[in-house]
């Protein structure tokens, strides 16, 4: 099979990830449906997460550490009362302390801190890497391991429903950050401020940027409908038309004498094609990512 890759098979698919599979287990499903290798993902969900997941298709992939920088927004269940080293319910969950006589008043002042640009230490069982291993590598070798804290911005940490179950009280909040921002670190914070501990026992993530559950398809036996390039620009990124001349220049990854508006910028073709990624360079642009 050639390494060049018609236009028609490059392109994003935004699908909707069931419970119980692993994001690189939906990129393998993918592979067989289009019969390429050439597919990879924006934005790891775990595999009791559900929701917007983004995949990249053969130029396209070069599109994804971008898009994985956008803001998201999530749906999840909190659950008061117990504790797991994940941070999760796919943890070793033990009981901390009777929850059940919690007010929602209580709830909102404690949630309260987590609002807007905060500092949060991420959850040990995640992908950041420490020394080059995987922290989730670690703690599963038996390492303690504790990340620094690190900046990242809540929007918005609405309490949509306080609920009793059992000893413990369940708390349904609906979540916008900025990327990097772990849902599970603000589940086992509010716990913490509560002094009834805290983990994720739900989560679906309903957009990434501009990418929502409308725009998404649960992967069947049949090949999905690929979103074109252009379009997954035009919904991600600010984007400019070339003129002929710029166009060839941008197909050789030169830089351009024109300004872009932000970085990154989309470059089309006169026929509306998405060539390249751009971003400011003094007077001029230079290329992020050429994708022809």
């Amino acid at each position: 099979m050639s390494n060049a890759q018609p236009a028609a098979t490059s392109g994003l698919v935004i699908v909707d990830k069931q419970s119980g599979v692993t994001s690189h287990q939906v990129v393998g499903r993918l592979r067989r449906l289009l019969g390429t290798r050439k597919i990879g993902h924006a934005g790891t969900l775990d595999p009791m997460a559900t929701g917007v997941l983004i995949l990249g298709v053969n130029r396209a992939t070069r599109m994804l550490g971008h898009l994985a920088l956008h803001d998201k927004r999530y749906l999840a269940t909190v659950r008061l009362g117990e504790s797991s080293h994940t941070d999760d319910a796919e943890g070793d969950v033990i009981p901390v302390a009777d929850a059940s006589g919690l007010t929602a008043q209580q709830v909102e002042a404690a949630a309260a801190p987590l609002r807007g640009d905060i500092l949060q230490r991420p959850s040990s069982v995640s992908a950041i890497k420490v020394d080059g291993k995987r922290s989730y590598a670690r703690v599963r070798a038996g390492e303690d391991v504790a990340l620094p804290e690190r900046p990242v911005t809540v929007s918005r940490l609405d309490i949509l429903d306080v609920r009793a179950a059992g000893e413990c009280l369940e708390v349904d909040i609906d979540v916008e950050c900025s990327s990097g921002t772990y849902i599970r670190a603000l589940a086992r914070d509010l716990g913490e401020a509560l002094g009834v501990g805290g983990h994720l026992t739900a989560l679906r993530r309903t957009r990434i940027g501009g990418y929502s559950l409308d725009d998404a398809v649960t992967l069947g036996d049949e090949a999905p409908h690929l979103m074109p390039m252009a379009e997954a620009a035009r919904l991600s990124f600010p984007v400019v038309t070339l003129t002929e001349e710029q166009a060839r220049d941008v197909g050789y990854g030169r830089a351009l004498a024109r300004p872009v508006p932000a970085s990154p910028t989309g470059m089309l073709a006169p026929g509306g094609d998405l060539l390249a990624l751009y971003q400011p360079d003094g007077e001029g642009s230079r290329p992020l990512a050429v994708l022809v």
